[in-house]
């Protein structure tokens, strides 16, 4: 029994040693570099060890976000009531994380893991892309609920754009120059999204406000 408690805390450090050393690989020589020989050396445990565990890279960086270790947090659109403004600042949040290369990398090493493994792409996509999407997808319908997104708007379509463009700017190696890019797909989006009363009811209440003032 003492010997089984002894290994555990062995196994459980070396575990917890290869996911962190796949985060830092990850970041520092990208997906394509990373190997299953420099996870093993970097998490200081034999090649055996990491393959007794995961199959692939691609397994090793899926369980990595899964469990933590990668940031992959794009959190919530907010919801206070306007939801062109809400969108707005939301996407623009996303767009300057991708101004950061450690976010790029990340980006890029999940995208090639999904398309290395069928398996781990479902993963990926119910853990992360998928619960993104929805929460986009159900702020978009709140705002259909309120009148201000048209009624027959097509919201998979516009959650897919912007997730989209998001991913092709990081595959692409174009980062995006924050505000200016979220503003410019928004702009474009509300062309097709927004309910025209809904907008003429606002910019008349602003002109209003402009003229008061």
């Amino acid at each position: 029994m003492s010997g089984t408690q002894r290994g555990r805390p062995r196994s459980a450090r070396a575990h917890g040693a290869i996911l962190e050393t796949a985060r830092d690989l990850l970041g520092s020589v990208g997906y394509e570099q990373m190997t299953m020989e420099a996870i093993a050396a970097g998490a200081g445990v034999g090649k055996q060890t990491v393959y007794r565990w995961w199959p692939s890279k691609a397994a090793v960086v899926t369980e990595a976000v899964l469990s933590g270790y990668l940031d992959t947090s794009g959190g919530v659109p907010p919801d206070t009531g306007d939801v062109e403004a809400d969108l707005r600042a939301w996407l623009d949040r996303q767009f300057r994380r991708m101004d950061d290369a450690a976010s790029v990398a990340m980006v890029r090493g999940l995208a090639a893991a999904a398309a290395d493994s069928a398996a781990d792409a479902e993963r990926l996509y119910g853990e992360l892309t998928g619960p993104s999407r929805d929460h986009l997808i159900r702020r978009m319908a709140a705002g259909v609920e309120t009148g201000q997104i048209r009624a027959d708007a097509d919201l998979d379509a516009a959650a897919d754009a912007v997730i989209g463009t998001l991913l092709y700017r990081a595959l692409a190696g174009r980062p995006p120059t924050g505000y200016r890019s979220a503003e410019g797909l928004l702009d474009l989006l509300f062309a097709g999204l927004a309910n025209p009363a809904s907008r003429r009811a606002s910019n008349e209440v602003a002109e209003g406000a402009g003229e008061r003032g």
